[in-house]
C-alpha cells in the first residue's frame, strides 16, 4: 500500500518509489516530480550514469535525441552510449560497432505489433512476406541494444545500463560485417532493434540497415526492418528510419509512456514537455510516409498501462491525438508487471485494461489491441 507524499491518499496503485500519485502529478507537477525525480538520481549516481540530461559550460551539444545533452569534455551523455572526447562526439564504440547482442527469434515471435506483422499474418505477401500466414520455419534477427535516452523505474530490461556504464561494456561490443553475416541468413525475413532503446544507436542501425537491404535487393530476397524504440530521435533520423521500413515491409513500433508530461517525467526521469514535442512530430511524420503502403501500417504505437499512473485519462490523450491524424493507427495497451524499481505495484488489473480500451475505442481509433493479457487479474 503506497502513499502520496502530497495529498497522504494510499493505494496499492501508488508507488512510494515514485512518491506522487497521478492526481498530484498532473496538478501539481513541479512539486510532486521534485520527489520522483530523487529515484532516477540516486539509482543512477549508483551505476556511474548523469542524474539527469547534462547542461555542461565546457560541452558539446548531442542532437541525435529529444534529450539534447551538452556533453562535457570525458563524459557521457544521459543515454551513456555518447561521449565527449577533446570535443569531440562519439559513441563508445566507434562508428562501425555498437553495444549489446543479438540473436535469432523464431517466428512468429512475441512481437508488440503480432495483430499486423507480416511474419504473424501473411500482410503484404509476396513482396514483403515469405507466407500467405505465418512465416514458421524463418527467423526476426533481434538486435538488442544497451543503453537508453530513458530512465524507466518500470524497465523490463534495466540490465542494459549496467552493460554500457559498468567496465566490463568491451565485451558486448559487436559490429556492423558480424551482424550483417547474421542478417543475410536465408532463414531470416526481418531485423527487429529493441533495447535499451535503439535511439543512441540510430546511425549504427540506420547504416547497418542499408547494406541489409541493398543485399536482400541484388538477392531478391524478403528482409523487413522493424525497431521497437521510444520515438524521442531527431526528426531527420526518425525519417530515415522510417523509410527504411517502408521500403522493406517493415513497422516502427513507438512506445508512448504517457500523455501527461509529468506523469512522462515521472516514469522516465527526462522533461515530458520536451518528450511529447518530439513524439507528436515522429508519430506525424510516421502517419504522413505511411499514406504509401496502407496494406501494412508503419506505425504501430503501444502503451504500458502501468497501475495508478497510466490510466485512461492517458490513454484517451495519446488516442484522441492518433485518431486525429488517422484513426486506422493501430494502438497495442500492454500488461504491466512488476520490475526492476517499480516492484511496489501490482500486475496490471482486468477492469484497467477494460477502461483503457474503451476509451481509446472512445477516441475514434479503430485498431486497438490488449497485449500481454495473460498478465491481468483482479489486483485492485
Amino acid at each position: 500500500m503506497g502513499k502520496c507524499r502530497l495529498c497522504g491518499k494510499t493505494s496499492p496503485s501508488i508507488s512510494d518509489v515514485i512518491g506522487a500519485c497521478a492526481e498530484c502529478l498532473r496538478t501539481r507537477g513541479a512539486v510532486a516530480l521534485s520527489i520522483a525525480r530523487t529515484s532516477h538520481a540516486s539509482y543512477r549516481l549508483g551505476l556511474g550514469l548523469p542524474a539527469e540530461p547534462p547542461q555542461a559550460e565546457t560541452r558539446v551539444r548531442c542532437t541525435v535525441c529529444a534529450n539534447n545533452c551538452a556533453v562535457p569534455d570525458h563524459g557521457s551523455g544521459f543515454c551513456g552510449v555518447w561521449v565527449s572526447e577533446r570535443g569531440v562526439l562519439k559513441t563508445i564504440a566507434g562508428v562501425n560497432a555498437s553495444i549489446g547482442h543479438y540473436y535469432f527469434d523464431p517466428l512468429p515471435t512475441n512481437c508488440v505489433a503480432t495483430p499486423v506483422c507480416p511474419a504473424a499474418t501473411g500482410r503484404g505477401y509476396p513482396r514483403y512476406a515469405v507466407s500467405p500466414s505465418v512465416e514458421h520455419g524463418y527467423y526476426n534477427l533481434a538486435v538488442f541494444f544497451a543503453g537508453c535516452n530513458l530512465d524507466c523505474l518500470f524497465c523490463q530490461n534495466w540490465e542494459h545500463k549496467k552493460m554500457v556504464a559498468g567496465p566490463g561494456w568491451k565485451r558486448y561490443v559487436f559490429t556492423i560485417d558480424g551482424l550483417l553475416r547474421a542478417g543475410l541468413d536465408g532463414k531470416v525475413t526481418c531485423v527487429c532493434f529493441f533495447g535499451g532503446d535503439p535511439g543512441p544507436h540510430t546511425v549504427f542501425a540506420l547504416n547497418f540497415s542499408r547494406r541489409l537491404l541493398k543485399e536482400a535487393g541484388e538477392r531478391g530476397v524478403v528482409k523487413r526492418v522493424c525497431w521497437e524504440t521510444n520515438g524521442l530521435v531527431n526528426p531527420a533520423l526518425f525519417k530515415e528510419m522510417v523509410r527504411l521500413s517502408l521500403e522493406s515491409g517493415g513497422i516502427v513500433k513507438v512506445d508512448w509512456k504517457a500523455w501527461s508530461p509529468w506523469i512522462y517525467e515521472a516514469l522516465t526521469g527526462i522533461n515530458g514537455v520536451k518528450a511529447l514535442e518530439y513524439l507528436k512530430t515522429n508519430v506525424k511524420i510516421a502517419l504522413e510516409m505511411g499514406r504509401e503502403r496502407r496494406e501494412i501500417p508503419v506505425l504501430v504505437v503501444s502503451m504500458l498501462l502501468v497501475p495508478g499512473y497510466v490510466d485512461e485519462d492517458e490513454v484517451s490523450g495519446v488516442a484522441d491525438y492518433l485518431s486525429s491524424l488517422d484513426p486506422e493507427t493501430p494502438l497495442i495497451l500492454l500488461a504491466f508487471h512488476p520490475d526492476h524499481l517499480l516492484r511496489d505495484l501490482p500486475p496490471t488489473s482486468l477492469n484497467h485494461a477494460e477502461k483503457a480500451y474503451r476509451a481509446a475505442v472512445g477516441k475514434g481509433l479503430r485498431n486497438v489491441y490488449v497485449g500481454n493479457e495473460w498478465l491481468l487479474g483482479n489486483y485492485y
